[in-house]
């Protein structure tokens, strides 16, 4: 067997001893070096193994071990030592016969895996010695950046930039494990964690796609859309369907929301007529919720409509802007 060098990389977001079958093979039959004591050289002592860490260039001391056994075993670092590996690669394309350079993969993240580091660097920022402003921060305080980020997100997704929409819901992804941190510190019988927060989540999604998860019939959207109500209704004792109908919403689409709710349970209820109200903003209120209705029953979004028409009317007032001399 020619001499080799292997590059073991690791995920440092998986418990250190989580590593392939052919991982564990190599780092038992050949030396390990590494640059530095982790809980990877720990698990792998424990097994029995030798690692050396080296204090000085790496590239060296593993071509002195592959000198003296045939094989050497690189643990990198959490960067992943591309740094070396360049370095290596430099080396072994201009004296070939030394050895052959290997890449193992001996763990990799799982989908999701740097959600572990948002959370991980969230609670250095929100813990004694982090960002002063984030740990002087309350769930009420930060309800109105909640709602900003969100209407961030939204414009993104209306103006069809994929690429800022991944940025704005990471602000999104920023409010939701701040406030989780934040809950941490709540008295004991309040306290919660980001994993509670996940935790229901999955639950949920399980529970509410029965054709998914378990034995239920898919069927078409309308059923599957029906059945994940059900299964809403039988969640949550309410005593109206208007329960659980978010109050701070614009007016416009709370308007839509409470029509839209009522006519699912066939409750036909008019909305009061203008000319009926005892004063100008009453009147104009009854007048708004009529277009709404009247909005639904045409099927269209009537919070989507005026802003259409709102930002079409501010580009007139920018043109504007620019036709007038200043001045």
């Amino acid at each position: 067997m020619s001499a080799r060098i292997v590059l073991l990389v690791t995920s440092p977001r998986l418990p250190a001893g989580l590593l392939t079958a052919a991982a564990w093979d190599v780092v038992r039959q050949a030396p390990v070096l590494a640059g530095a004591e982790s809980e990877l050289t720990t698990a792998i002592r424990s097994t029995g193994a030798e690692v050396t860490v080296v204090d000085g260039p790496a590239t060296q001391a593993l071509l002195d071990t592959v000198a003296a056994h045939g094989t050497a075993v690189w643990l990198s670092g959490p960067a992943g030592d591309e740094s070396l590996a360049r370095e290596l690669g430099l080396r072994l394309a201009r004296q070939p016969g030394l050895a052959e350079l290997e890449l193992m993969y001996g763990s990799w993240d799982p989908p999701g895996a740097r959600l572990l580091d948002a959370v991980a660097v969230m609670d250095r920022l929100a813990s004694p010695g982090g960002d002063p402003w984030k740990r002087a921060q309350t769930h009420r305080s930060l309800a109105g950046f909640l709602l900003e980020e969100c209407y961030e997100a939204y414009d993104a997704i209306s103006a069809g930039d994929t690429d800022a929409l991944r940025e704005e819901l990471g602000d999104v992804l920023l409010q939701v494990v701040l406030h989780a941190r934040l809950a941490e510190e709540l008295p004991e019988e309040q306290r919660w964690t980001v994993d509670d927060v996940a935790g229901d989540l999955v639950d949920k999604m399980v529970r509410r796609n029965p054709h998914v998860f378990a034995d239920g019939a898919g069927g078409t959207l309308e059923e599957i859309e029906a059945n994940w109500e059900r299964i809403k209704r039988a969640e949550k004792a309410r005593d109206s369907v208007l329960d659980g109908v978010a109050l701070s919403q614009p007016a416009l689409a709370l308007a839509a929301k409470i029509l839209d709710r009522a006519a699912r349970v066939g409750l036909a209820v008019p909305p009061p007529l203008a000319d009926t109200q005892v004063d100008a903003e009453a009147r104009l209120g009854a007048s708004l919720l009529t277009t709404v209705a009247a909005a639904r029953q045409a099927g269209l979004d009537p919070e989507a409509a005026l802003r259409r028409a709102t930002l079409a009317y501010a580009e007139s007032v920018r043109t504007a802007e620019r036709s007038t001399p200043s001045g």
